[in-house]
């Protein structure tokens, strides 16, 4: 493996700057942004955060935030702290959200004390991820990583031999649920093999086992996400239990983490979690639960029937740019805004109705196609069960609500923040977020 180069984050390259964009734009109104623009409302935000702590506490478990979806220092507070609960636990995606948690004095001021890398850990970015575990642990934190193969583990083993005070990195096992996303194998034949050669490193502690409930996202009632939350349980117990026979035969029992924590979740199965939803059976680990996509929530997450409307804090302002009058299905109108798939993304969704690219809110319109920076609307039939205005304008600035809220604000350098909390903050912008961009 020697021709694997290492590579860092180039973070210092590429984040616009928050004093200028809040200098421009707090106080303006929300009709005065240039558009496509991602709105966020702060307080349904911050609400969304608070119910997930008192979920997790309702249901058992310690709470660790994925920051994928944001990627902000501000949103990161709110998944954080609130007036329920608080967590030092975060998930990152990419190693520039790691950098980003980091440079914006989450680490350095107690925020975040425990790191995950949600990858694989990779084998070019060993390095990168060295420097930040030192970083971390100037500030009495930590950084852990993913193991799934064992080619990772040989890796580990080879690179921490190089190094003058080699360390043992503190790793969760990745199981696969059957979704055949990362993850090992959780039969009983081939993980316990695994699991006995991980334990027999002298570079990994294993902290825990993971899984990850994205069939969860398929659910329509309570029923089914507990369900899948419960069967999520039961693969990482059933981990850890193989995991504990093993390893009662393992000469380096005293190097793992006891008791193993038994990570699961997902924002679907995670709304599920409650004090009805509590677990009866024996448990060989402590609970822990996960999710990133519940602060902002979309059109996906109405689907589950597990939230409503009010609850979704994110849109996108578009402008309608351009009036078809019946061209659409059944003689209806279409329209066009400029709002396309940088904006919005391509992601679709399952609302019977609405099952394209988003929802223009409080009109019965959808967007219904899209290229790459302009969508086509689509009038609706009326619908008996919603308020709705049929009408649509050129000039109209509309709001619509997306199918992803993660690749949604992607696409987007900045976020206007409003807060309905405040007299006024509805409508206005009141601060700016930048999102931690690249890799």
């Amino acid at each position: 493996m020697d021709n694997i180069k290492q590579t860092k984050t180039p973070w210092y390259l590429l984040t616009p700057n928050k004093d200028a964009l809040v200098n421009e734009f707090v106080g303006k109104p929300l009709n005065e942004l240039r558009t496509p623009a991602l709105v966020v409302d702060r307080a349904a935000f911050k609400d969304n955060c608070t119910k997930m702590h008192q979920n997790a506490k309702d249901w058992g478990a310690s709470f660790r935030a994925h920051l994928k979806t944001h990627k902000t220092v501000e949103g990161s507070r709110l998944q954080l702290v609130s007036d329920v609960d608080k967590t030092s636990a975060v998930i990152v995606s990419t190693m520039m959200e790691a950098w980003e948690v980091v440079r914006g004095g989450l680490v350095a001021d107690g925020t975040v004390k425990d790191l995950l890398y949600g990858l694989p850990v990779g084998l070019n970015k060993l390095d990168d991820l060295s420097a930040l575990h030192e970083e971390m642990t100037k500030h009495g934190g930590t950084v852990r990583i993913f193991v799934d193969n064992l080619e990772q583990v040989k890796f580990l083993e080879e690179y921490e031999m190089k190094q003058a005070t080699p360390k043992r990195w503190s790793a969760f096992i990745k199981v696969d649920g059957g979704e055949k996303r990362a993850g090992t194998s959780p039969k009983p034949e081939s993980f316990k093999p695994f699991i006995g050669t991980v334990f027999a490193s002298p570079v990994i502690s294993v902290y825990g086992f993971y899984s990850h409930a994205g069939a969860s996202y398929g659910s329509t009632s309570l029923e089914q996400a507990i369900s899948w939350l419960t069967g999520e349980v039961r693969l990482a117990n059933d981990a850890a239990a193989m995991a504990l026979e093993v390893l009662a035969e393992s000469p380096n029992k005293d190097a793992h983490n006891q008791p193993f924590v038994l990570s699961v979740g997902s924002t679907p199965a995670a709304h599920s979690a409650s004090a009805k939803a509590k677990l009866t059976s024996q448990l060989h680990g402590v609970l822990e639960l996960h999710a990133g996509n519940y602060p902002m929530l979309d059109l996906q997450q109405l689907h589950t029937t597990l939230i409503d409307r009010p609850r979704i804090s994110q849109r996108v302002l578009a402008t309608v740019i351009s009036h078809y009058p019946g061209r659409g299905r059944d003689g209806l109108d279409e329209a066009m805004c400029d709002a396309g798939a940088i904006a919005m993304s391509k992601d679709t969704g399952r609302i019977p109705g609405f099952g394209g690219f988003g929802e223009i809110v409080g009109k019965s319109w959808s967007l219904g196609r899209i290229s790459q920076e302009h969508g086509t609307l689509e009038q609706m039939p009326p619908d008996p069960s919603r308020e709705t205005d049929p009408t649509l304008k050129i000039g109209d600035i509309i709001q619509i609500v997306g199918q992803h809220a993660c690749l949604i604000a992607a696409g987007h350098q900045w976020y206007y923040i409003v807060d309905s909390d405040i007299e006024g903050g509805a409508d206005k912008v009141v601060d700016i977020w930048v999102p931690w961009k690249g890799w």
